[in-house]
């Protein structure tokens, strides 16, 4: 390409903003013109200058990846997103495609398939290298067991392990050993994030 690729940076790391700038500028196809610790100061830099590409880390200070995703599409901007990200899951891969993504790349990979990827979704292809396009139709709830079905709405109804083992009759220690399966099987590590998933799972199912 004649003309260098502007590229903006988010990520909440001091550490991989540096990076990620210095990776840019030395390999000389890209010019940085942006680099935020936040979502909401991209955003509100978007709204003055849009730029062509922005890579985006998944979880920021005051909001995910998939909420810029968000804004950006409801905003119309023709930025195209590139999340760069240490999250694997499968229901972060699905959210980040649905919400419009162009690139989606691990923090674990090599910097040149990140920088290869900026090249695509310059040239106006989306870019997943090594991503598992299988991951984008799993349900991860298909998984579970009717037990652990069951104990995941007693978690989304608020419910305590002391409460839930009232319930259904089994002692808190089996509700404990349920409760890890069931993160396990979810790729989670609490019951925050398992009420999280499940909410928007059944907010997707419902749309």
């Amino acid at each position: 390409m004649a003309s260098k690729i502007e590229v903006s940076i988010v990520d909440q790391n001091p550490v991989v903003r540096t990076g990620l700038e210095t990776l840019l500028v030395r390999d000389g196809r890209f010019s940085v013109s942006g680099i935020y610790a936040s979502g909401e100061d991209l955003l509100a830099a978007l709204q003055t200058k849009p730029v062509e590409i922005v890579i985006v880390g998944w979880s920021l200070p005051d909001m995910t990846g998939g909420d810029v995703l968000t804004r950006v599409r409801k905003e119309k901007w023709r930025t195209r997103i590139i999340i760069y990200t240490g999250e694997r899951s499968s229901e972060v891969l699905r959210t980040a495609i649905k919400s419009g993504a162009w690139g989606f790349v691990a923090k674990t990979e090599e910097p040149q398939v990140l920088l290869e990827a900026v090249v695509s979704v310059a040239r106006g292809r989306l870019s997943l290298p090594y991503v598992d396009i299988d991951l984008l139709n799993h349900d991860p709830l298909e998984s579970l067991t009717a037990r652990e079905r069951e104990l995941l709405a007693a978690l989304a109804n608020g419910w305590t392990n002391l409460q839930i083992a009232a319930r259904t009759g089994i002692s808190r220690n089996t509700v404990k050993y349920h409760l890890k399966n069931l993160y396990d099987k979810l790729g989670v590590s609490n019951r925050a994030m398992a009420v999280a998933l499940h909410v928007s799972i059944n907010r997707n199912e419902h749309r």
